[in-house]
């Protein structure tokens, strides 16, 4: 361990210069690494809230007008809704990675982008799983109906919908832990980055 005092005869010992913009090279591969997760996780629950949305979408293109529709249930409207919102905000958090990636910046301040990210992942991510539980509970009531014995194609349809929900928002969660992650080194250091 180094003291601060001088030895040697007066000497100080060899110090690396700082620079405030100074960081190694491993430590922006680092930072690379985490921000393609980061963008990993997005775009996975970019596409399961978009294939959610669109499964329970295609529930309705039976031809037969007395068949089931998902807007005929309200829990089904909610995880429409719910998958809709979610992929709008991750489409939108894809670009913003994709900036901070290319650009080395965030699209807001980077204490809004921090504050941002987290609140709006947990909120979403909340919403989803709500959503999806709802929709759960009304595919398992239409099951002990005859409801799925006469349309069996709407129940694997929102069955499916309702697991692709469920992935976006362990997806979403996933994000949620590493933006929290960036919000503690924000507090802890002033900045985003863990480095």
């Amino acid at each position: 361990m180094r003291s601060a005092h001088p030895q040697n005869g007066g000497e100080t010992p060899y110090q690396i210069p700082t620079h405030p913009n100074f960081q190694s090279t491993v430590s922006l591969r680092k930072l690379r690494r985490f921000n393609y997760l980061i963008l990993i996780f997005r775009i996975a629950a970019f596409s399961s809230s978009l294939a959610s949305f669109v499964f329970m979408l295609t529930t309705s293109r039976d031809s037969d007008p007395s068949s089931p529709r998902w807007y005929h249930f309200d829990a089904f409207r909610l995880v429409v809704g719910a998958n809709a919102i979610v992929a709008i905000y991750s489409l939108f958090e894809m670009v913003a990675s994709v900036w901070e990636i290319s650009r080395g910046s965030t699209l807001f301040s980077e204490v809004l982008q921090v504050w941002f990210d987290f609140s709006h992942d947990q909120v979403f991510a909340y919403l989803l799983l709500s959503a999806d539980s709802a929709g759960t509970a009304l595919a398992r009531v239409l099951k002990g109906m005859d409801t799925c014995t006469a349309w069996s194609a709407f129940c694997i349809e929102t069955d499916i919908s309702i697991a692709l929900g469920f992935v976006g928002f362990l997806f979403l969660g996933f994000s949620s832990v590493l933006s929290g992650f960036r919000v503690a080194c924000f507090v802890i250091k002033g900045s985003r980055f863990h480095l």
